[in-house]
C-alpha cells in the first residue's frame, strides 16, 4: 500500500505543475509582463510545433530503452531536478514587454519548450508505468482513486495557492516554491515505481512502424479526439478564470482560493462514486457521463454571477472532473492492452507520448482562441476598464466555448468501440498472452 501511495504522488506533482502553467502562464506574460497578445499566441504555436516532435520521440525513446534500471524510472530520476528549475525560471522573466518585447518573446518560447521537454520526459515515463504495474479494471480503478485524489489535490493547490503567494511574495518566489516542491515530489515518487523486467527485454518497433501502428488504432484515435476536446475546454476555462475574476466579477485573486477549496471537498469523495460507476457500468459509460456533466455544470453561469451560483457551478464541475480523471487512464490502459494483443509488445510510451502531444496541442488551440478573442474584443492590458465586447468575450471563454468542447467529447466517446463483450475479449487475450510470456 505504501508503495502504491508513493507511486501515486506523481499525480500530485504532474497536476500541480500543469495546472499552475495552464491557469497562469498567459496571464503572467500578457497581463503582468505586458507581452503583446499576438506574440503570446505565436509563442504557443511554436510550442505546439515543438510538441509534435518532442512527445512522440520521448515515448519512442522510453519504449526502446533497455537498461539495468528498466525503461521508465531512469528518466524520472534524471528529469526531476531540471523540471523544477525550468518551472522556476518560467516565472522569473528578465525582460519587460513595454521595453523589450522581442527578448521577452524569445525568453518565453525557450522556457516553455524547455519546461515541456522535461515535463514530458518525467510525466510520460511515470504514466507509462500505470498499465504495466496494475492490470484489470478493478485494480486500475482502485489505484486510480489514489492517483486522482492526488491529482485533484494538485489541481486545488495549482489553482488556489498561486494568488496567495504571488500577491504577497511576487511571481518569482511563487515559481521557486512550486519548482522545489515539484522536484521533491518526483524524487519521492520513485520509491513506489516498479517495472516488470520481462517487458524491458522485448524488442521495440522501429519509429515509423510504431507511429503508424499507433495512429492506425481506431480506439486510440477516438480516445485522442475526445481527450483533445476535454483538454481544450478545460485549459481554456482555466486560463480565462484570472481574467474573468479580475474584469467580469471584479473580485480579488484570493477569492479563487476559497472557491476552489470548497469545490475540492465536493470533488474528492466523488472519486469513490466514479469508481463504482466504472466497475458497474464500464469505462466508456463513465467517460461519457463525466464529459456530459462537465458541459452541463457550466450552464448556470449563463444566467447568474451570484456567489452561490458560482460556488455551485465550481462544485459540480469539480465533481464531474473527478470522473474524467478517474476514467481517462483506465480507458487508455485498455487501448494499450488491445494494442499488445495486436502487436505482441507493450508500447505505453508511444501511446502516452501521442496523448501528451494531443494535450499540448490543446494548449496551442486554447492560446490561439484566447488571443483571437482578446484581439477582436479590444483587450487593453494597460487599463482596468475594458470595452464592453471584452466582457462578453471572456464570458464566452469561461462558459460557452468549454461547454461546446465537452459536448463534442461526449459525442465522440459515444462511438468508442472498447466496451462490453469487446473489452472482455481483450482482457481474456491479454491474460493468455502474459501467461505465455511468463508474466504474473
Amino acid at each position: 500500500m505504501f508503495k502504491n501511495l508513493t507511486y501515486s504522488l506523481g499525480a500530485f506533482a504532474a497536476s500541480l505543475s500543469y495546472q499552475v502553467f495552464a491557469a497562469y502562464i498567459v496571464f503572467y506574460y500578457v497581463d503582468v509582463m505586458r507581452l503583446p497578445v499576438y506574440m503570446a499566441g505565436s509563442a504557443m504555436l511554436i510550442y505546439g510545433l515543438w510538441n509534435a516532435l518532442n512527445d512522440p520521440l520521448a515515448g519512442f525513446l522510453s519504449d526502446s530503452t533497455h537498461s539495468r534500471f528498466g525503461r521508465r524510472t531512469l528518466y524520472i530520476l534524471l528529469g526531476a531536478v531540471p523540471l523544477g528549475l525550468t518551472f522556476y525560471f518560467l516565472w522569473r522573466a528578465p525582460f519587460f514587454g513595454l521595453d523589450e518585447p522581442y527578448f521577452l518573446f524569445l525568453y518565453f518560447v525557450c522556457l516553455i519548450c524547455l519546461f515541456d521537454a522535461f515535463y514530458t520526459i518525467v510525466v510520460l515515463n511515470w504514466s507509462s508505468l500505470f498499465p504495466e504495474m496494475f492490470s484489470g479494471l478493478k485494480e486500475r480503478s482502485l489505484i486510480n482513486i489514489f492517483r486522482q485524489g492526488f491529482a485533484l489535490l494538485g489541481f486545488l493547490f495549482g489553482i488556489a495557492l498561486p494568488p496567495q503567494i504571488f500577491v504577497k511574495f511576487g511571481w518569482a518566489n511563487m515559481g521557486l516554491i512550486f519548482g522545489a516542491a515539484i522536484t521533491l515530489l518526483w524524487l519521492a515518487t520513485l520509491i513506489g515505481c516498479r517495472e516488470k523486467k520481462e517487458f524491458s527485454k522485448e524488442s521495440s518497433l522501429p519509429l515509423l512502424s510504431a507511429l503508424k501502428a499507433t495512429l492506425a488504432d481506431r480506439s486510440f484515435l477516438l480516445y485522442a479526439a475526445s481527450d483533445l476536446m476535454i483538454s481544450f475546454g478545460f485549459i481554456t476555462l482555466l486560463a480565462s478564470i484570472p481574467f474573468y475574476v479580475k474584469y467580469v466579477l471584479e473580485r480579488s485573486p484570493q477569492e479563487v482560493t476559497l472557491l476552489f477549496g470548497l469545490a475540492f471537498f465536493v470533488a474528492f469523495p466523488m472519486l469513490f462514486v466514479w469508481r463504482t460507476i466504472i466497475v458497474r457500468r464500464g469505462a466508456k459509460f463513465a467517460m461519457m457521463a463525466a464529459a456530459g456533466s462537465m458541459a452541463l455544470s457550466l450552464s448556470p453561469l449563463l444566467f447568474s454571477r451570484a456567489s452561490g451560483v458560482i460556488l455551485l457551478t465550481a462544485a459540480i464541475f469539480c465533481a464531474s472532473l473527478a470522473g474524467y480523471l478517474m476514467v481517462s487512464d483506465v480507458v487508455l490502459s485498455d487501448i494499450i492492452d488491445e494494442d499488445e494483443v495486436a502487436t505482441g509488445r507493450r508500447r505505453e510510451g508511444m501511446f502516452f507520448g501521442i496523448r501528451s502531444l494531443v494535450s499540448r496541442f490543446a494548449i496551442v488551440i486554447q492560446s490561439l482562441t484566447i488571443s483571437s478573442v482578446f484581439l477582436l474584443c479590444g483587450y487593453n492590458p494597460y487599463v482596468f476598464t475594458q470595452p464592453k465586447a471584452f466582457y462578453t468575450g471572456i464570458s464566452a471563454l469561461v462558459i460557452v466555448i468549454p461547454m461546446i468542447a465537452f459536448g463534442l467529447a461526449c459525442a465522440i466517446i459515444n462511438i468508442y468501440p472498447l466496451a462490453g463483450s469487446k473489452i472482455r475479449e481483450v482482457q481474456q487475450k491479454i491474460r493468455e498472452l502474459h501467461s505465455l510470456k511468463g508474466i504474473k
